[in-house]
This record gives C-alpha cells, structure tokens and sequence, in this order.
C-alpha cells in the first residue's frame, strides 16, 4: 500500500493576512507527517506528528494559538483513533498542556478508558510526565483580541463562530492501517465546560481499517447531531466514494440541522478527499510524493515533496 496523509487546518472563514499562514501551516503538517509514512512509520505516529505541528502554530485554534472561553482561558478538546483495532483515546476541556493530542494519545495506550476531563485528564497528564504549561503561554494577542469584541455589548457572536476551529489528520500506511486525529481550541466565548464534536468518537474523528478514516471540523453541535464522521464513513460502506460520501454527509448536516463544517478522508484503498460547505478550508495532502493543497472550492495548488520540502 502506498501511503496518503491529508490534514486540514480547519473550515471557516479564514482573513486574507492569514491565508498565507494557514497554507504554510497545513503543508507544512502534511509533510511532516508523510515523511514518518516514508520511512516505513505507522499512520498512528503520523496523524499525531501532522495534529502536533498545527497546534505548534499560532495561525490555528487548537494548542498555541486556540481560542478562549467566557473567561478568557483556553481549554482545548482532542481524539485520535487507531482504525486497525478500533482503539480511541480522547480529552475535553484541558488547560495548561502544549499538545493535547499527545495526552490523547496516553489516554488510549496507558489507561483502560477512551475519554478523561478536566481535572482527571490534568490528574492524568501529571501522571504521565506530561509538562505543564502556564496558560497564557498558549494566549495569542489575536485570540485575546477576538474575546474582548465578543464581550462588547453589540457584538456578534453568530460571527465569529464562523471562523476556523479544528486541526486534523487522516493517513493510510504501508500495512495499510488508517488512523486519524483531530485537536481543537473550540468555540471563541464558549461556557466554560463546553465540549464539542472533537473529543466525541464519531463526531469529530473515526477510523476503521475496514472502511477508512476522518477527521471533521466546523460547528461541533451540529456535527454531534449527525455524527458526522461516521456517517461518512456509513456511505462508503454503501459504495460510495470519498468525496461521493462527504458531500452527501455535509449536504445533510446543513439541510437537516442548518450546520456547516468541513472534512477529510482517506478509503482503505488509499483514496482521499478534502471537501467543506463553509466559504474556506485550509487542507493539503501528500500521496505519490505529490504535495497538494488549497484554501478556497476548487483551488489546488501541486508540487513535489521535494520541490516543498526545498521552498521550506
């Protein structure tokens, strides 16, 4: 089997000065992940390098970079799934770590549970030698920004829950085993407490050998409603193709409960799709040494790992 990762640095509205930001942050994540698949490495390793990378950078709400709640403090939710055994490990609402998809992780190798909360995923992480970070570290001037508009009196807050939320991974590896990964800072101005779709297994993120994985991202409620990633996955156990199933899927979840959001996805045979009913989502893909990757409906920018991997 010939490796395929794609990753999407979440569907939105994504402003022109950052458009830059979040091509380079996606292909970037996308490369580093592929690399791992190239030397023989499992998707697992690979899903969780790509989900690691864009919550490193600030351009993205999940990690560093994630948006705040009432009280302006980030809490952040994660999933990663191993598609060859079912093996699930998720966090809500954690504070103070750099890479809540790492604490993820440690949920599905060291404890015989699929998701920890809060104080016992905090307890947890200390556990495991994960380091502790003071929250503000994980602050940017421009989340902070966004937090004290939203707390002004005629404010929208329909508006900015219109920007991008999730990080996320899909691979295939040489053995043919999927996984994915999805990390999120959540909603800007959420209550504190709120968890959405990304920590929730189905919603936010499934993989299964048998079929293939995803990662989704946009409005969480309305993707739980759904259960959007396996939904998706349903159709293509009915034959449909990647791209086939997730338009159907995302089609769907608007009609049905007016929500929008975006996903990717790759078949067991190693076919993948990036597609997305808001205005923007920012994805790349590396399959064949072939680096894809765009922003806008339609925009598909090529070139070889190497030429990339030189540019960068």
């Amino acid at each position: 089997m010939k490796p395929v990762i794609v990753v999407h640095g979440g569907a939105g509205r994504i402003f022109k000065d950052r458009e830059e930001g979040a091509r380079s942050g996606v292909t970037r994540a996308a490369l580093k992940g592929y690399s791992i698949l190239k030397q023989g490495g499992n998707a697992l390793d690979a899903v969780e390098e790509a989900v690691t990378s864009m919550e490193d950078d600030p351009h993205f709400n999940a990690g560093c970079g994630s948006v705040l709640n009432e009280k302006g403090e980030v809490e952040m939710d994660a999933i990663i799934m191993d598609g060859k055994n079912l093996a699930s490990g998720a966090v809500s609402a954690v504070k103070c770590i750099a890479n809540p998809i790492k604490l993820a992780r440690l949920v599905m190798e060291k404890t015989e549970h699929m998701l920890l909360t809060d104080h016992g995923a905090h307890l947890f992480a200390k556990a495991m030698g994960v380091p502790e970070i003071p929250g503000e570290k994980l602050i940017t001037e421009r989340s902070r920004e966004r937090w004290r508009k939203n707390l002004e009196p005629d404010s929208n807050p329909q508006e900015f829950k219109k920007d991008p939320g999730t990080v996320g991974a899909v691979a295939i590896d040489n053995e043919g085993n999927v996984a994915c990964a999805t990390s999120t800072g959540g909603l800007t101005n959420k209550l504190v407490g709120r968890v959405g779709d990304s920590a929730c297994i189905g919603s936010g993120g499934y993989a299964d050998n048998h079929v293939g994985a995803i990662s989704t991202t946009g409005h969480g409620e309305s993707m739980m409603k759904v259960v959007l990633a396996r939904l998706i996955l349903y159709h293509m156990e009915q034959g449909m193709s990647p791209v086939e199933a997730a338009d159907t899927a995302l089609n769907y979840m608007k009609t049905r409960v007016g929500g929008l959001g975006g996903v990717i996805v790759v078949s067991n045979s190693g076919d993948w799709a990036a597609r997305f009913s808001t205005k923007q989502m920012s994805w790349a893909t590396v399959k064949d040494d072939q680096l894809q990757y765009g922003i806008y409906t339609g925009e598909i920018h090529t070139s070889s790992v190497a030429e990339a991997l030189e540019s960068k």
